[in-house]
């Protein structure tokens, strides 16, 4: 059995922000419960010199979109980056989801043979569709997810594994 390149990719865009937007709420709840102001998590970080959890948020929302827009050859949709709540944050990955729902499969399994074109520090670069997916995208989507989830941990969000995997 072969898989094709949507099956790899825009489910698994789509499953993963939908874990995030469950995870945001269970964050929300929490600083409710506990008199928190949500600007506090909204603006927390992991270290002085790493994004937020809003921008978090914001760059999983742009790898999702990006990486979905680019592999079926359409225009990747801009966002303005103007969340300044929770409610904002479900928004952007609900209008995220939107477009992701929107990629057709035939479009993104005729990229498989695409080359895809961007700029990594400053450095034109040109990969496989595979390997932008495998070895750029992926790992940049993943690592903004995760971060965000570890913000809300270190927030004394209660917060498990499965919230991050989300239900089977």
């Amino acid at each position: 059995m072969s898989l094709s390149l949507h099956q790899i990719s825009v489910p698994v865009f789509q499953r993963m922000l939908s874990n995030l937007q469950a995870v945001l709420d269970k964050a929300e709840a929490d600083a409710t419960a506990r008199k928190i102001d949500p600007a506090v998590f909204l603006n927390a970080r992991l270290a002085p010199d790493m994004f937020s959890l809003t921008k978090q948020v914001q760059l999983a929302s742009d790898f999702a979109k990006g990486a979905g827009a680019r592999l079926a050859g359409q225009e990747i949709p801009k966002y303005e980056d103007k969340e300044a709540s929770f409610a904002d944050l479900r928004a952007r990955l609900a209008k995220t989801q939107d477009f992701l729902k929107t990629l057709k499969a035939a479009d993104v399994d005729a990229g498989a043979g695409r080359e895809i074109k961007l700029t990594i520090q400053q450095q034109p670069k040109t990969l496989s569709a595979v390997a932008f997916l495998m070895t750029y995208a992926f790992p940049h989507f993943f690592f903004h997810v995760t971060t965000a989830y570890d913000i809300l941990r270190g927030q004394g969000v209660a917060l498990g594994k499965g919230d991050y995997m989300g239900p089977f």
